[in-house]
């Protein structure tokens, strides 16, 4: 198969499923987009947004249209460790007893954290290892984890009665941060003819389920290969530097409301999801238009912001447009 073909490929299957997605999700078009393009480039997606928008309905969705394997966890203040990765159990066979490890819903290739932040740290952190490493550690014994491995977390805003603020490490774990806003009036119409009425539509999968992996693990590939050059190398690291308190180009809002800002994987994030902008524009170089699509989804999660910041309401969203604005006037 020729380069040409290959990207018509991959953004023939897109295509496919953001349409088929959006057949059972009303709106947020931009917010099943970022879900299907960390999903290509390999990485963890949190969406935040208030009880009752469809968000575990859109994870569901997405891996019933690429023919994935599916688990959900509910994240709860009782929710064990061993819960999420499984355990060893005492099984009788033929007379002799032995220990057999059953694995918990973390083995599945879409894995959706419901409510992720109901649950404590102690068992938040229990999925660390699973989302860098693909493996888990069971009682000294590593077990690995089927690829592709995308886990989704939803989580309630924190001012929420009841919740755990994430810690920063596994925020920084999440390649993406997507916000759901709640439906405009129109759609919350369509949302009502859709759910309230006799008939319901079934998503189609894209993919056979026993083919389901190696395809996408294919066009994850494919992604990797996209070219950047060295001037858009630059133009992420000067993203990255500019709100990086400390640094000689950091931006004076950076400096003043920010305690700490972008990891490297903040700038892996960035190069990563423009590369699959770029193949769903059927080229195989970035642009620097592809990397401005994803600055904010890639980073608003990786800015920790000071209490100065929390009191006079500065977010990390309006920081970061502060720091697009200034890094392409440098550039022009």
């Amino acid at each position: 198969m020729s380069p040409a073909e290959r990207v018509a490929e991959f953004r023939d299957v897109f295509t496919r499923a953001e349409t088929e997605v959006g057949r059972v999700i009303v709106g947020n078009q931009s917010t099943i987009r970022k879900i299907l393009t960390a999903l290509f480039c390999g990485g963890h997606v949190l969406i935040e947004g208030v009880p009752g928008l469809g968000k575990t309905l859109m994870v569901k969705t997405v891996a019933q249209v690429l023919g994935l394997s599916f688990k959900r966890i509910q994240f709860t203040p009782d929710l064990m460790p061993s819960d999420i990765v499984g355990t060893q159990v005492l099984v009788e066979q033929d007379g002799r007893r032995d220990f057999q490890f059953k694995p918990g819903p973390i083995f599945a290739n879409v894995v959706l954290g419901d409510e992720i932040n109901r649950a404590t740290p102690k068992t938040q952190s229990a999925v660390l290892e699973a989302m860098e490493e693909r493996q888990v550690t069971v009682l000294g014994t590593t077990y690995h984890l089927t690829p592709p491995f995308f886990v989704l977390a939803t989580q309630n805003p924190n001012e929420l009665e009841g919740t755990y603020p994430l810690p920063e490490a596994q925020m920084d774990r999440f390649l993406f941060k997507v916000i759901v806003s709640p439906p405009k009036p129109e759609e919350l119409r369509e949302i009502l003819i859709r759910t309230t009425g006799a008939v319901s539509y079934q998503p189609k999968p894209i993919f056979e389920p026993a083919q389901a992996a190696a395809h996408v693990e294919r066009l994850k590939a494919l992604v990797r290969e996209v070219m950047i050059a060295e001037p858009l190398e630059r133009f992420v690291i000067a993203i990255i530097s500019s709100c990086t308190p400390g640094s000689p180009a950091a931006l004076p809002e950076a400096t003043q409301y920010l305690r700490f800002g972008p990891s490297p994987r903040g700038a892996q994030a960035l190069i990563m999801g423009a590369k699959v902008n770029a193949l769903l524009a059927g080229r195989v170089n970035v642009s620097y238009e592809d990397i401005e699509d994803v600055v904010i989804p890639a980073l608003r999660h990786r800015l920790l912001r000071n209490f100065q910041a929390e009191a006079e309401n500065v977010t990390a969203e309006a920081i970061l447009e502060q720091v697009l604005k200034r890094v392409k006037r440098a550039r022009a």
